[in-house]
């Protein structure tokens, strides 16, 4: 077991665990949850030895194999399968050994060396690799890719398998959902549960928590504390502790006002439609959670919007897709995802766009958004419509050398005078003001955005829609980079909006409180989902089956 007795641990002049102490038992599944700066990562330093304790008592068996996903950017023309499978340090080793045993010429010394080989798995190595890499969402057309071929996002998720390729007692994850789809995402949750080592994850993902987790370690003040249970769980008993501080109680009592309201508003329509019914138990949640929130670093809300259109918008025999490219051969015509769209957007709708990796989620987003023109056909628009768009990379909206500051001003200059929203205040020292509601103050606000961590980008991007008091919002994974109070804080907000919401999100938990209709983007088209969430996932996991039946069967027509 790892036992940390007594434990201080520091990270430069700060102090991250103070005299503290913790049992983690073989096989356990952690969930290692605390405020933003809390100390996790210090935590998982401590745990994969890059880190020692100053003072204390830290014990974790030495004979254990560890796990964790590479942090760096890989940089090699191998292909992600060799790539996937040198995670495999037993395997290495034993053809380490393999390759010695040769060189001596020992038949004894040889034998124990194929004989080990063959325990490591080479015989199904390459196949196990490959399951891991379609199972994050890869096309059976790119196992053999150089890992240079793919982007940032992609090569993440290769360092993901090949941590999850690695045997192991011992397996560290931080934050292993933000560069996956839901639909890896729910790969990923049936792997991991049947993981039979000891794990600690950090995430801000509470379905993935309650999913894949047994216990919870929060760190509060230095101090770790252990809770019996997932998520969920640990968040109840956090409430009820919560609850009996009276300090809290003030703070309490405007979070409770904001959540009724979200009750009030949807208690009568929660049983019109299957995909409604997960509401209910969100709005049992939302009481509870009154505590969490109230610990969160800040707090907002969306501007009733000045007008609301109806239709929003309407699509008109549209297609959507990318222009070619500006070095493309002559006569290269544009690339079509999604075709012949003919529908409309109405006000009040609350839809989740869903859809595997690549079946054009967020070229939908960006589409309506403006960020891209259609390919063809025809986008009407509202009078009045006022778009808010959060975009899945933020630096697509944001400069990175600019500061907040600058950002709220150019936004002001943008925007028209006659279309300037209503109530809010465009003057410098008001935008100044507007910025610290969302905790850019000080110095903050002259400090070049390209340097900001990613919640501190979400919050500016976040920042920006509310001031421009949009009433339709077009969300393309926007908790990314949140803490888990801090989606808490967004969902709420959401559900107080008197707009139109579109959200494409793997944060299932997001998903169940905002939406109330799904659209499913695939086969280049989008049309309804009939079904709830738990129904898509269902979809999702008979969708990956499928792609590895007809992996499988490619392999076994290829050795023939």
């Amino acid at each position: 077991m790892i036992s940390i007795k007594n434990v201080t641990l520091r990270r430069g002049t700060k102090i991250v665990l103070n005299a503290t102490s913790a049992t983690l038992n073989p096989g356990e599944k952690v969930g290692l949850v605390g405020r933003n700066g809390a100390g996790k990562s210090s935590l998982f330093a401590l745990l994969n030895g890059t880190l020692h304790e100053d003072s204390g008592e830290f014990y974790i068996p030495p004979q254990w194999q560890m796990a964790q996903v590479a942090q760096d950017m890989p940089e090699t023309e191998q292909s992600a399968t060799d790539f996937v499978i040198e995670g495999d340090t037993v395997l290495l080793a034993a053809q380490a050994a393999v390759a010695a045993a040769e060189a001596s010429d020992d038949g004894m010394e040889m034998a124990h060396a194929y004989m080990a080989l063959h325990d490591a798995g080479a015989h199904d190595a390459a196949a196990r690799a490959q399951a891991l890499i379609l199972g994050l969402g890869f096309s059976s057309a790119e196992l053999n890719n150089p890992v240079n071929s793919f982007s940032g996002g992609w090569r993440m998720r290769l360092q993901l398998a090949r941590a999850l390729m690695c045997p192991s007692d011992l397996l560290l994850l931080d934050e292993p959902t933000n560069h996956l789809d839901l639909d890896a995402l729910v790969w990923l949750e049936a792997w991991l549960k049947r993981y039979d080592g000891t794990m600690v994850v950090i995430s801000h993902d509470r379905e993935f928590l309650d999913a894949v987790t047994t216990v919870t370690l929060h760190i509060d003040n230095a101090r770790l504390v252990r809770y019996g249970g997932n998520y969920s769980k640990f968040e109840d008993m956090r409430a009820e502790q919560m609850l009996l501080q009276t300090a809290a109680l003030a703070k309490q009592a405007d979070k409770i006002a904001h959540l009724q309201k979200f009750i009030d508003r949807f208690k009568a329509s929660a049983a019109k439609a299957k995909q409604a019914q997960s509401r209910v138990k969100a709005l049992e949640r939302m009481e509870k959670i009154a505590p969490v929130l109230a610990d969160a670093e800040f707090s907002f809300e969306f501007k009733e919007p000045t007008n609301i259109p109806n239709p929003m918008l309407s699509m008109l025999d549209t297609s959507f897709g990318y222009p070619p490219l500006a070095d493309a051969p002559e006569g290269t015509g544009p690339t079509v995802i999604v075709h012949n769209i003919n529908r409309s957007v109405l006000a009040g709708q609350r839809i989740g766009i869903l859809g595997a990796n690549g079946q054009g989620k967020s070229t939908v987003v960006k589409t309506v958004a403006e960020a891209l023109k259609p390919i063809s056909g025809e986008i009407t628009r509202g009078k009045g419509l006022t778009i808010g768009y959060f975009a899945q990379q933020e630096l697509d909206v944001l400069r990175p050398e600019d500061t907040p500051l600058e950002h709220m001003i150019r936004l002001v200059k943008e925007t028209p005078v006659n279309a300037r929203p209503a109530g809010m205040d465009w003057r410098e020292q008001g935008l100044r003001n507007f910025l610290g509601t969302f905790n850019f103050g000080g110095d903050m606000i002259h400090q070049a955005v390209g340097s900001m961590s990613g919640g501190e980008k979400a919050r500016l991007v976040l920042c920006m829609i509310v001031w421009q008091r949009p009433n339709l919002l077009l969300l393309d994974e926007p908790t990314n980079h949140l803490d888990l109070s801090t989606r808490e804080a967004l969902s709420v907000a959401l559900n107080e909006f008197e707009g139109t919401v579109m959200l494409v999100s793997h944060d299932r938990a997001l998903l169940r409180a905002v939406c109330d209709e799904f659209l499913l983007v695939a086969d280049g088209t989008i049309k309804p989902f009939d079904g709830d969430l738990d129904d898509y996932q269902v979809y999702l996991l008979d969708q990956a089956k499928r792609a590895r039946e007809a992996a499988s069967a490619a392999q076994k027509k290829a050795a023939t």
